[in-house]
């Protein structure tokens, strides 16, 4: 050991060598608050964060309003597109700095929610109480027939230990196939605004609503889909991911920013070389977006649509649940075959996640722990609908998460009031009769 080296260890020994894990011991337990705060900095604040949310959603009361549809409603989907942007003026109130962390607040959203209990179908909206007069206007400015009514939370009336030996479930949280900036099929896709006859019109919602009154006493069917509209810090890299991905579709040159002076100044003292000059790009006779395929033509088309209109921070998920006796897992191809009408193979497509899905296939030794697996999948994914929480929670929102964006004409593709004549179920509540203006005379006092 040369001598330098064996004098400082003896010098911290105060005389004798000491190992080289008590000098590491001794480094750490005298040191270790240096760079603690470095390590400990961004986990603190997410449970601050997170405590201080979740103090701020106990002082909400969120209520459920039950939609009864008109009997006979000629309105396009697009009413409630209009629905869905009114409601993100509305619902829009991100928080500053000292209401974000310190009060905890969070822009609220809503759950747009579609049941069938033993093929009794209802259409439900879960929002704050204090956005209810929001709500009613938005809708009632579209569909003034409607009747809007606090209903009781039907997720309270199976049993809250799902699964038992009673009661079982199938479930799955969904995901966008491909980055948020393309957009799902929509409902101008399924050209329902070409049809002048509403009995023409073609819509996925009817075959959900058909499907729905098919289920049985004792069988329950339900889809939630959680939306909340998002604040700059998420649409200003939404917007800008799209606004990239239109240019490269469109295969245009990118342009390179020219490089400040004293970057160039710099560059040659150090390198010795003067700048070589930019060689001007070829001449081309036609155009790149003359040169775009029908298909690219169509994916640019969509993905400046989906970024050109409000967007919604959104969630989707459904439930099969029943009686053992009674419940019978096939008919779960029902929710699978409601999201399959919004897949578009060149655009995007919602398809379930394999983090939440509620089966399980693993290899051996593992495989001994499936059933166990299985059954704790299905309590938190019934625990989650219930509460209204997002997938993965507590884990941030993201794509890979199943919390993607979706934009008003994608929510009201997903969820809207067919009128009788394109959706005949028997067995959706409806409003019977018109309702009429008071007479002018009628005393007010």
């Amino acid at each position: 050991m040369p001598p330098e080296i064996s004098l400082f260890l003896k010098t911290l020994n105060f005389g004798g060598v000491l190992p080289i894990y008590k000098i590491l011991w001794q480094l750490i337990s005298q040191w270790w608050w240096l760079p603690a705060p470095f390590i400990l900095w961004k986990p603190a604040r997410y449970f601050w964060l997170f405590w201080r949310m979740e103090l701020f959603l106990k002082k909400q009361r969120l209520i459920l309003l039950g939609i009864k549809i008109p009997e006979e409603s000629l309105k396009p989907i697009r009413a409630m597109e209009n629905v869905f942007s009114g409601l993100w003026q509305g619902f829009y109130d991100p928080p500053n700095f000292w209401e974000k962390w310190w009060d905890g607040k969070i822009i609220m959203g809503l759950s747009l929610e579609t049941v069938s209990i033993g093929g009794e179908v209802h259409f439900y909206i879960r929002i704050p109480d204090y956005r209810r007069d929001t709500l009613e206007s938005c809708i009632y400015s579209q569909y003034p027939e409607a009747e809007i009514t606090i209903a009781e939370d039907y997720t309270r009336y199976v049993p809250q230990d799902l699964p038992n030996k009673d009661w079982d479930l199938w479930a799955t949280d969904y995901r966008l196939f491909k980055p948020d900036p393309y957009p799902i099929k929509t409902y101008k896709e399924f050209e329902t605004e070409a049809e002048k006859e509403e009995e023409k019109r073609v819509d996925p919602v009817a075959m959900l609503l058909e499907g729905m009154a098919k289920v049985r006493p004792g069988e329950q069917f339900w889809i939630q889909i959680q939306a909340t509209p998002i604040s700059e810090k998420y649409a200003e890299p939404f917007w800008k991911e799209g606004e990239a991905l239109k240019e490269k579709l469109a295969k245009r040159p990118e342009t390179t920013k020219a490089k400040p002076v004293w970057q160039e100044a710099a560059e040659i003292l150090i390198t010795g070389k003067a700048p070589e000059e930019e060689k001007p790009a070829p001449f081309e006779l036609i155009a790149p977006e003359l040169r775009l395929t029908p298909g690219e033509k169509e994916i640019i088309t969509g993905v400046e649509r989906k970024i050109s209109k409000p967007p919604y921070q959104t969630s989707i998920r459904w439930i099969w649940l029943g009686k053992k006796e009674i419940w019978f897992k096939g008919n779960l191809r029902l929710g699978l075959a409601f999201l399959g009408h919004y897949v578009t193979e060149h655009l995007n497509a919602p398809f379930p996640m394999g983090e939440t899905i509620t089966k399980v296939y693993s290899r051996p030794p593992i495989s001994l722990l499936d059933e166990r697996r299985l059954y704790l999948r299905k309590r938190k994914i019934f625990r989650l609908y219930r509460e209204r929480f997002r997938p993965m929670f507590p884990m941030t929102g993201n794509r890979k998460t199943g919390t993607f964006i979706l934009n008003i004409e994608e929510l009201a593709s997903l969820y809207h009031f067919p009128s009788r004549a394109v959706a005949p179920a028997p067995t959706v509540p409806r409003v019977e009769a018109k309702k009429g203006e008071a007479p002018p005379e009628l005393p007010v006092e």
